[in-house]
């Protein structure tokens, strides 16, 4: 069973991605980097991101990771900055009563994008 199965589905990745962005967009580290975002495109984009990186149906389209990001890496994208989007990250699993377990597993996917959404 993939970890997007046993987080819950389609509708665990709904609902971690809302409040997601609701912790991005108040976090003062981060929130600037969505200034003039479409917030609703952002996170259709960010479920059919996770939902394939989770292992659920890949209905991703939008852009690699490195080039998706290079215009935020321009603009001082940082190792600090991927660091609070993966305590958002946590954060949001935790408050979803998501497992430890499935927590380390989503957290590792995640890492495991960091040279290529900062450019490196």
């Amino acid at each position: 069973m993939s970890v997007y199965d046993e987080i819950g589905g389609e509708a665990a990745m709904n609902a971690a991605v809302d409040v997601f962005y609701r912790k991005v967009l108040k976090d003062d580290r981060i929130k600037h980097f969505f200034d003039g975002v479409d917030m609703a495109r952002q996170a259709a984009k960010q479920k059919a991101f996770l939902t394939m990186a989770l292992g659920g149906p890949n209905n991703y389209t939008g852009e690699d990771m490195r080039k998706g990001h290079a215009h935020l890496v321009a603009r001082g994208l940082n190792d600090s900055h991927f660091d609070a989007v993966m305590e958002n990250l946590g954060a949001t699993l935790k408050e979803l009563n998501v497992p430890g377990h499935l927590i380390a597993q989503a957290a590792a996917i995640a890492e495991s994008t960091r040279k290529d959404v900062l450019g490196k």
